[in-house]
């Protein structure tokens, strides 16, 4: 019978896998928790520390590809590049996670990702200005991409870049993602093959599905919902699942309907803030 490994032990032998991309989905989620907990009391700039939040990027890579799988069609940007700047809203999530919250992460972490790559989009002024910065940073960038391409005999990953650069993983993002600052084209410009040998890029363009909108609307407002109290979520539940009256809610409480029309736009309004500082 083969052994049943604890969560403790499934992360010691994690330490001799190569690759943490290569973890299942189920261990991923376990083996998150385990790390997340670690990463909370060890000493940031140490060994372990940096240890267990690169394991933490790698395991988490698959939600930065289903996030950026939405914007697939939003422009001329390689998939790859979308999902390198979603790395940066993993990132960040990383840090910023509270264990004691006990919000799952995958909630947590999407709206952080959506949001780097959202305003990747807005930036789309680096077509004709990018800080001198990144400029530099893009030419070390290409020269040390072709090193190690040769070296390794296949594409480097941003943690061997970072290595060789001497920069962070996410400078290193940075300036993959200011390298597109030097490929736009005009919504004017022809499509070569199309049928009528008329069609512009921009007809090809279409508008965002508002759904999808809705969607990210719901992982963002999940944990703040989380940490209402039991009353204000069932206000919430009463109003806005049931779809009941204020008079009824007032009812069900044992309150009026004129403090439940308080309540309502308290509640709402605290959700709006924590939408608005989230984004």
């Amino acid at each position: 019978m083969t052994p049943v490994l604890t969560t403790e032990a499934r992360a010691e032998q994690l330490s001799e896998v190569a690759d943490a991309t290569h973890v299942t989905p189920k261990d991923a989620r376990e083996l998150t928790r385990h790390f997340l907990a670690r990463l909370a009391v060890l000493e940031e700039g140490t060994q372990e520390h940096q240890y267990a939040r690169n394991t933490l990027i790698e395991m988490n890579i698959s939600l930065v590809r289903y996030a950026a799988a939405r914007f697939r069609s939003r422009g001329p940007q390689e998939m790859e590049d979308i999902v390198q700047v979603g790395v940066i809203g993993l990132i960040k999530a990383i840090d910023r996670f509270e264990v004691t919250r006990e919000v799952e992460f995958t909630s947590f972490s999407i709206p952080y990702i959506v949001g780097e790559i959202k305003r990747f989009f807005r930036d789309t002024s680096w077509a004709v200005h990018v800080p001198r910065r990144l400029q530099e940073a893009r030419v070390q960038l290409a020269q040390a991409t072709e090193e190690l391409s040769s070296r390794l005999g296949r594409a480097p990953t941003v943690a061997e870049l970072s290595q060789l650069m001497s920069l962070s993983q996410e400078e290193v993002i940075e300036a993959r993602v200011a390298s597109n600052g030097y490929n736009s084209s005009s919504l004017d410009a022809a499509i070569s093959g199309s049928e009528d040998g008329e069609s512009v890029l921009a007809d090809f363009i279409g508008s965002e599905d508002g759904a999808l909108e809705l969607v990210e609307d719901f992982h963002a407002l999940a944990p703040l919902i989380h940490d209402l109290d039991e009353r204000d979520r069932l206000i919430l539940h009463l109003r806005f699942v049931e779809e009941r009256t204020q008079a009824e809610i007032g009812e069900r409480l044992g309150i009026s309907q004129m403090h439940v029309s308080r309540l309502l736009n308290r509640l709402l309004g605290r959700l709006r803030e924590g939408l608005a500082t989230t984004g």
